[in-house]
């Protein structure tokens, strides 16, 4: 397979990479939370929030639904919802959920952490852009392969430390002893920010090792020599 062609691939899927981070940062469903339902044909209150917005659903749990000893839900039950912005910076509402000190830390890094990430795929998206529509060729051109490559790479991890205090901030929740939480999983905002990870290191990574000069191909072969691979 030539090199262009390879390159061409690896842009494809860093596009679905960004694709599926921006996804997940601008969601709320990172994580679902369920208190426990002692009765039934009653209403209780389940929460679903992301790095930046909580959502309580009031739902109804019929005999139909009730499960001795599980929590409120599942999420996808019809039911009232009302959603919140966070207030990272001043006290709020959020306060009446989450242990306030504990969990505006945890959500503070965890979106600022994102936030760096989304500016690695922005700078590196220009890197790729003027590789691709630039003038020159060869050297040129191979050079700005490398940045964005870097760029994505660290964008990528950024999305894994971001999913890291999150998930942190899911468990130092359900370990509380006052919590009231007894259920938990993480939904499909989560489950992109970990698919945007994974593209976004792995092929940087890989789009880093593509724009490195030809290996000789013979042993008497200088790297001085070898004949480079041009990138149009």
């Amino acid at each position: 397979m030539q090199k262009r062609t390879k390159i061409k691939i690896a842009i494809f899927v860093l596009i679905v990479g960004m694709a599926c981070m921006f996804t997940a940062v601008v969601t709320d469903h990172w994580a679902v939370l369920s208190p426990r339902v002692e009765r039934v044909n009653e209403t209780c209150e389940a929460a679903h929030f992301g790095l930046w917005k909580l959502c309580k659903k009031y739902i109804y749990i019929s005999e139909e639904n009730f499960v001795q000893g599980h929590g409120c839900g599942p999420i996808s039950l019809p039911g009232v919802e009302n959603c919140t912005y966070f207030r990272h910076f001043t006290p709020g509402q959020d306060a009446e959920i989450f242990d306030y000190k504990t969990q505006k830390e945890y959500n503070i890094s965890a979106a600022a952490i994102s936030i760096f990430s989304l500016a690695f795929m922005i700078f590196g998206s220009l890197c790729l852009m003027g590789s691709c529509t630039g003038k020159g060729k060869g050297k040129g051109r191979d050079y700005l392969l490398k940045p964005a490559g870097m760029f994505y790479a660290f964008a990528g991890l950024c999305c894994f430390i971001s999913l890291e205090v999150m998930r942190q901030s899911v468990k130092r929740m359900i370990e509380s002893e006052e919590t009231i939480w007894i259920e938990y999983y993480y939904s499909w905002s989560f489950a992109c920010a970990c698919t945007g990870f994974v593209l976004l290191f792995l092929t940087g990574f890989a789009l880093l090792l593509l724009s490195m000069p030809q290996m000789p191909r013979n042993p008497w072969e200088t790297c001085m020599d070898a004949e480079q691979d041009q990138v149009e």
